[in-house]
């Protein structure tokens, strides 16, 4: 049974029904909420107690941030930020007054580090963590989100309707969170 981070009415599930819980709820916020960093977020928000002003802060790195296409795919964007907010580098170890190796030296530790597992996961799938990388996997080519025609042919071809495109990129992203949370005993 897991543990009390997890929101009482999913308590009942087992591990492997968390992480299909996962895949389907970012699948399904993607398919109506239209954000991959969101939808990822949204969906771990669902499932475990975490403050609500995480699922606005990941709105803007949707669409290969700020919705330009080009950079990291949002829905690894977004796991990245629930990965940080159980892993990140807390306040009191950043300083605006001296350089405190101790301090320093984990950000660059990047063997085993959850969010680096999150970006190996995405490229065993998709050989890539881009925006544009994984829209010509999925569909040939790339679609620029800033031009209101290509945004158009973007949502004919099924980019949040078909399960196979980024509704299965968002589930996928957010099925790993949950995965990397239990396998380090966030979730225990």
């Amino acid at each position: 049974m897991p543990s009390a981070i997890v929101r009482e009415k999913y308590r009942d599930l087992s591990g492997d029904e968390l992480l299909d819980r996962a895949y389907q709820l970012g699948a399904k916020f993607e398919e109506h909420s239209c954000s991959c960093s969101q939808s990822v977020v949204a969906a771990v928000h669902e499932l475990l107690t975490i403050d609500d002003i995480v699922v606005k802060i990941a709105t803007s790195l949707c669409g290969g941030t700020a919705i330009q296409g080009l950079g990291t795919c949002g829905a690894l964007a977004g796991g990245i930020i629930i990965l940080d907010y159980f892993f990140g580098r807390p306040v009191e170890k950043v300083s605006y007054t001296e350089f405190i190796k101790e301090n320093v030296e984990p950000l660059f530790n990047y063997h085993h580090v959850p969010p680096m597992q999150l970006v190996d996961k995405f490229v065993a799938k998709h050989g890539t963590f881009t925006c544009v990388q994984i829209q010509r996997k999925l569909y040939g080519r790339t679609y620029c989100f800033t031009d209101e025609d290509d945004l158009v042919k973007f949502e004919d071809i099924g980019s949040h309707s078909d399960p196979t495109k980024c509704m299965d990129v968002v589930g996928s992203a957010s099925q790993w969170v949950i995965e990397i949370l239990l396998d380090r005993g966030v979730i225990t």
